[in-house]
């Protein structure tokens, strides 16, 4: 223990840094899960997914029994099987089985509902063990989120739908309440959303890739995902959001755009009309 006190990094001034005083009390504190899971599981609640995620070597010599799953925002459920597969070692029938799981629960597609965090994962859980975890954490950050008082303007499906393509088309969390906002206009004018990452969904796969770049011919993929194509909201969500996602779609910021894009730096730039947003296409790009 006076090796790694003796080694701490030091800042400019000489002084210990904060960051490795605080990797330093979590790597001692892990060494107590051996005492049981729980612990662990109330430990890590309030720290970073960061430096959970840059921890798990240490978690695992602590507690072999239990995973650390980082499952970031606007995953589709595909993606998060795979990373569900490394870190419990899943052969490949056990991934599809979690990828399946809304067949063996006879419930519609659970794409959107995986919310994305940190978890603490038993490493003999079952797809449909984990597959209830995440469904449970969805429902406690789905409940934090403030809602319209009809939900006949904004159901749950639709906010969801909405969220997953705010997250996969946002830039950052500044950005998600306009294009939420941009999304609703076209909705509301009957116009097609003609959206890139709903394409994306479309014309992924394992084997080219879940979101690869749309070429000009993709816009004539037969699929119901297919924004270009058809009006309104495709069929489920296409990712699974984020809390500010989520809170984007129900919370859109009131704008008369209708259209978007960002520039080579990630900035967003609206227009009302297809003219204007002509010419930013010209400036930007």
């Amino acid at each position: 223990m006076k090796h790694f006190l003796k080694n701490r990094p030091k800042t400019p001034s000489g002084r210990e840094s904060s960051s490795s005083g605080m990797k330093w009390k979590v790597i001692v504190s892990l060494f107590i899960l051996s005492f049981g899971s729980f612990v662990g599981m109330f430990f890590y609640y309030g720290f970073d997914p960061g430096l959970l995620a840059s921890l798990s070597f240490y978690q695992n010599l602590a507690n072999p029994s239990v995973r650390i799953v980082r499952i970031q925002e606007g995953l589709r459920k595909e993606e998060i099987a795979d990373i569900m597969a490394q870190k419990l070692n899943w052969d490949e029938k056990t991934k599809l089985e979690f990828v399946n799981a809304h067949l063996a629960l006879n419930s519609p597609n659970l794409e959107g509902r995986y919310f994305p965090k940190t978890y603490l994962i038993q490493k003999d859980e079952d797809p449909l063990g984990v597959t209830a975890v995440m469904l449970r954490e969805f429902s406690k950050e789905n409940g934090k989120v403030k809602k319209p008082k009809s939900t006949q303007v904004i159901n749950q499906d639709t906010a969801l739908k909405i969220a997953s393509i705010v997250q996969r088309e946002a830039a950052g969390k500044s950005d998600m309440k306009l294009i939420s906002g941009i999304i609703w206009n076209r909705l509301f004018n009957g116009m097609k959303l003609q959206i890139d990452a709903t394409l994306q969904y479309a014309k992924g796969s394992e084997e080219e890739g879940w979101w690869q770049k749309v070429e000009p011919e993709d816009k004539n993929i037969e699929s119901y995902y297919n924004t270009y194509m058809y009006t309104g909201l495709p069929p489920s969500p296409i990712a699974n959001p984020g809390l500010s996602a989520i809170d984007a779609a129900y919370n859109p910021q009131k704008t008369s755009c209708l259209f978007y894009l960002h520039d080579k730096k990630r900035k967003i730039h609206c227009s009302k009309t297809y003219e204007e947003h002509k010419k930013n296409i010209d400036r930007y790009y």
